[in-house]
């Protein structure tokens, strides 16, 4: 279909284009920006006036509860949620049931991902058998048919040894290796080890639990030169290591989970399972280190670590209930209020959103150049609407953001060209 979105805001950082702009489809590709190509007509106008049009947001860790469907929600369900909230592409970790770490599993979710059709579903297979940590996955195979990357799917490799021989083995297959930051037997607790844990009292998780395995990763990328993204930080003293690795010309990228910068442990007051995350919700001035991050860069980018879960899953003693919040449906919201809170500028924390993701996983991909897959998000940035149960889309309901006045309203997303999402017109107020 050929399509203009016309008279929008587009924003591009990829390209640094921030101008009112007409965005031309074709053939599944951006077609032509400002002005059409020669002979181009139009057979669908999206009017995009007073709107922002941008790529299409790239998600680096999304859990889809598939294939084994050890949860209800499915690749189907989810990846409906994402197109509603503007991402295009999601990046599926490998602890699923049964792990990511035969081909088959790869080309199984792919299939269910493409007979779905909403959303690209990129896969990243596992550093070790049956994420173990004690003998490597065949990691080549897995490159074969379309990993991604590798990574430890939150559960980290204990020991040493073994890692630096996966990182050796990932560096010889060009792969990036996705590394959790939290230290097997420091990491047990359910709260920050912190004043509010230990009043109420919660077994903690030290901030050491986070920055010493960072510490010792990034000394083993130091030996051996790895690609190695870390994810979802949640320390200051993380961002610092991290900073510093950069600084030295380590090839370490990272990134946050966008409730991270929103709530503190003070949240946990009430003991509110659905904010039992891990990592856990640390300090304000952790989270206001991680905004800092993620303004100067050492950040690149911004995920959802979205965690669909049954609604008996949170219904417990909080140390007890499952970690996780089901973040696809607030991941565009909440970033934007960034912008609003002037941590980041509207075009940078779209990048962290777009570009930014597709860099660290080596794609060309996030921007709307001429002849890039039209993944597209349109969104109203003035529109006001107020999180409730009835309006996630997700299977998944478990998330704090429950009554938060939100502001920013997906209308649109193209994924290659097609239209999988267009909003109706219904009161969110």
């Amino acid at each position: 279909m050929r399509i203009v979105i016309r008279g929008g805001r587009l924003i591009d950082p990829a390209r640094q284009i921030d101008a009112i702009l007409d965005l031309f489809v074709a053939e599944g590709c951006i077609a032509g920006v400002g002005r059409p190509p020669d002979g181009f007509a139009v057979e669908r106008i999206i009017d995009a006036r007073d709107r922002i049009v941008c790529p299409g947001l790239i998600d680096l860790c999304a859990r889809l509860r598939e294939p084994g469907q050890e949860h209800k929600a499915t690749i189907a369900s989810e990846t409906r949620a994402a197109a509603a909230a503007g991402i295009t592409t999601l990046v599926c970790p490998p602890d699923t049931d049964p792990v990511i770490d035969e081909p088959s599993v790869v080309e199984l979710i792919r299939r269910r991902a493409e007979a779905a059709g909403q959303a690209r579903v990129l896969t990243l297979g596992a550093l070790t058998h049956r994420l173990r940590g004690e003998r490597l996955a065949e990691m080549a195979a897995l490159k074969d048919v379309g990993c991604i990357g590798v990574g430890d799917g939150g559960r980290p490799v204990p020991n040493t040894l073994v890692l630096r021989r996966a990182l050796e083995y990932a560096a010889t297959f060009d792969l990036t290796v996705f590394l959790t930051p939290i230290d097997p037997w420091l990491g047990h607790g359910v709260a920050h080890e912190g004043q509010v844990g230990t009043q109420m009292g919660l077994p903690g998780i030290p901030a050491s639990a986070e920055t010493g395995i960072i510490a010792r990763d990034l000394e083993l990328v130091r030996d051996i030169g790895v690609r190695v993204h870390v994810g979802r930080l949640s320390c200051a003293r993380s961002v610092e290591l991290v900073a510093r690795a950069q600084a030295d010309g380590l090839p370490v990228t990272a990134d946050v989970a966008v409730h991270q910068l929103h709530l503190t442990e003070i949240d946990l007051a009430g003991f509110d399972s659905r904010c039992h995350v891990r990592p856990p919700l640390r300090g304000l001035r952790d989270r206001d280190a991680l905004r800092a991050g993620l303004a100067n860069g050492v950040l690149g980018a911004i995920c959802s670590d979205h965690q669909p879960h049954e609604p008996d899953a949170k219904q417990a003693p909080f140390g007890d209930t499952e970690p996780g919040i089901s973040g696809l449906d607030t991941l565009l919201a909440l970033s934007l209020r960034l912008a609003r809170d002037e941590t980041l500028t509207l075009p940078m924390v779209l990048e962290r959103l777009t570009s930014g993701p597709a860099r660290i996983l080596g794609l060309d991909g996030g921007h709307l150049g001429v002849g890039a897959p039209a993944d597209v998000c349109v969104f109203d940035p003035a529109a006001d609407w107020r999180m409730a149960a009835g309006t996630l889309r997700s299977r998944g309901q478990n998330t704090p953001f429950l009554g938060w006045e939100l502001r920013g309203l997906v209308t649109h997303t193209l994924l290659r060209g097609q239209i999988v999402y267009e909003r109706e017109n219904v009161d969110l107020s």
